[in-house]
């Protein structure tokens, strides 16, 4: 499922307008990104949980050349499943 199906399937749910399920996505959405940025942790019990991982600085190499490369230290965001998707995913 990606975003515009998700905000289809909010609409028709709901019964709200295209519209209005995009702004409800649109804010969840803003305030994960707000909250990552800021060094904070989002858990949806259930579900899993959204962090931020500090990666040092590294001497990488091109796979494609061979050439070495420093690459600069970053910080990605890392997701954890829940125990319950796990298993609901697992379920057979």
């Amino acid at each position: 499922m990606n975003k515009s199906e998700l905000i289809t399937a909010l609409s028709q749910k709901e019964t709200l307008t295209e519209k209005q399920a995009a702004d409800i996505v649109n804010l969840i959405f803003k305030g994960f990104v707000k909250t990552l940025k800021t060094d904070g942790r989002i858990e949806i019990r259930g579900f899993g949980s959204f962090t931020i991982r500090n990666y040092s600085p590294y001497t990488g190499r091109n796979p494609k050349t061979g050439v070495k490369t420093e690459v600069k230290e970053k910080r990605l965001p890392f997701f954890k499943v829940g125990k319950e998707l796990k298993n609901w995913v697992n379920r057979k």
